[in-house]
C-alpha cells in the first residue's frame, strides 16, 4: 500500500512529498518502505511507444514457419492437359496452375522472420511507461524477501493472500530465488520472470507487479531497510 514520504530537508525546505511503496514480509506484516525511482516509475506514459514496442515483441514470438507449395514444387502437370485447339475447353497449360485442384498457391506464405528492429531507447521507454502506469494505480508491491524454506505452493498462495494480491500477478525474482521460483511457477494466475527479463509486455498483461527488494529497479530505502540501493 503506497504512503506519503516526506522528503524535505531538515530546513523544511525542498520538493513536493514523493511516493513510496511499504515493504511486506510474505505474512502480510510491515518492513518499512521504499521510495519508488522516478525516472522509473513516474514518468509520463507514451502510449505509442508502449503499443509499437507490445507489436514488435510479439512480431518476434512467431514462428514465420508457415509454407505453401508454389506451382514450380507440387508434382505432376508436365503434360499439356489436352491439345490447344480444337477440343472447345479453354486452353491449358498445365494442371500446377494455382487455379487447378492441387495445383500451387500463388502469392502464398513462405518461411520468413516477422522481427522489427527496435531500437534500445524504445524499448527502455515501454519499460519505464509500462511501470509507471502499474505504480499510478498502486499496482506495485514490493516483498523484503520471499523466505521460502522448500518450495511449496501452498505458502505461495499464502503469501498471495496476506498481500491482499488479486488477479494476474507477475512476480519478478532474481537468480537465486530458485525456491520462490519453484513455489510460484503451479499458480495459473501468476507469472514468473526473472528481474533481468523485465519488459513492457509482461507488465501490462499482469494487474499486479511484484518485487523484492533486490529485484526492484533503482530504488533508494527510506525506512525499515540497510539504507543500500538496488
Amino acid at each position: 500500500m503506497p504512503v506519503d514520504v516526506d522528503e524535505r530537508g531538515p530546513n523544511g525546505s525542498g520538493g513536493p512529498q514523493r511516493p513510496a511503496v511499504e515493504v511486506r514480509t510474505p505474512s502480510g506484516e510491515g518492513a518499512g518502505s521504499v521510495t519508488l525511482d522516478p525516472a522509473m516509475f513516474e514518468v509520463t506514459p507514451n502510449l505509442a511507444v508502449m503499443h509499437q514496442v507490445v507489436v514488435a515483441q510479439l512480431a518476434a514470438a512467431r514462428g514465420g514457419t508457415q509454407s505453401t507449395l508454389t506451382r514450380a514444387e507440387v508434382q505432376g502437370g508436365g503434360r499439356k492437359p489436352w491439345r490447344q485447339k480444337g477440343s472447345g475447353r479453354a486452353r491449358q497449360g498445365s494442371t500446377r496452375a494455382p487455379h487447378w485442384r492441387g495445383g500451387g498457391v500463388a502469392l502464398g506464405p513462405k518461411p520468413r522472420s516477422y522481427r522489427q528492429r527496435t531500437p534500445k531507447k524504445m524499448i527502455q521507454l515501454a519499460l519505464r511507461s509500462a511501470l509507471s502506469d502499474r505504480a499510478a494505480e498502486n499496482r506495485v508491491a514490493v516483498v523484503d524477501a520471499w523466505n521460502f524454506a522448500a518450495p511449496r505452493t501452498r505458502d505461495a498462495k499464502a503469501a498471495l493472500e496476506a498481500l491482499g494480491l488479486t488477479g494476474k500477478v507477475l512476480v519478478v525474482v532474481g537468480p537465486d530465488e530458485d525456491l520462490a521460483a519453484k513455489s510460484f511457477r503451479n499458480l495459473p494466475h501468476v507469472q514468473l520472470l526473472k528481474a533481468s527479463e523485465l519488459n513492457a509486455y509482461d507488465v501490462l498483461c499482469n494487474d499486479w507487479v511484484v518485487f523484492t527488494r533486490a529485484t526492484l529497479p533503482a530504488t533508494t530505502a527510506t525506512s525499515g531497510g540497510d539504507g543500500e540501493q538496488a
